[in-house]
């Protein structure tokens, strides 16, 4: 089977499905081939990679970048998240929409979130390894971020009670976010 690549609901988000060579001693797979990835409108240039492990319950999000806008392919080593995208960008047909993808240690999926999205994901197994390749460095102090809960938004998150960061639980509202802080969708020539 060979590596499938599908355009999300929010522009630039592309979920892949990448090939497995199983055999008797286990399975094969390639998290990021530069030349197919690049055939199928993912062109980045990843130059960090993170690693973060959560318990049941955990939800890490919604953050992005403001000025240094970071894009991320993000996938599950083991364990199951429910992984969800914001369109933050102030010009963008889907502006304020989220989508959400599970992605899980066996079905192997990718997301990838675009520059100038939110990103953020709940834990639904006991434990969770979850990998993410950065387009930019982490530059503290440029970090924005949307409440998990925000009514305008309106995330239909399957847990009610996550466990959060001391950060995460006071990331402001959608309504209270300057309007000039939003990022853009890049120009096109």
């Amino acid at each position: 089977m060979p590596t499938k690549f599908r355009q999300g609901n929010i522009p630039g988000v592309i979920i892949v499905e990448p090939a497995l060579f199983p055999d008797d001693r286990g399975f094969f797979t390639e998290t990021h081939h530069a030349g197919r990835y690049r055939e199928n409108g993912l062109s980045a240039l990843f130059v960090q990679d993170n690693y973060s492990h959560s318990k049941k319950g955990v939800l890490r999000g919604l953050h992005y970048q403001k000025q240094y806008p970071q894009a991320k392919l993000v996938y599950v080593i083991q364990g199951e998240i429910w992984d969800v995208i914001v369109d933050m960008r102030k010009n963008s047909p889907t502006f304020g929409q989220w989508e959400a993808v599970t992605l899980t240690g066996p079905n192997r999926m990718q997301v990838y979130v675009p520059e100038g999205c939110a990103h953020g994901f709940v834990t639904l197994s006991d434990t969770a390894d979850v990998m993410y390749k950065c387009t930019a460095l982490y530059a503290p102090g440029d970090e924005g971020g949307v409440r998990w809960n925000d009514p305008d938004v309106g995330i239909a998150w399957p847990i009610t009670q996550p466990i959060l960061s001391a950060k995460d639980a006071i990331l402001p509202f959608w309504r209270d976010i300057p309007a000039h802080t939003w990022p853009s969708l890049p120009a096109t020539p």
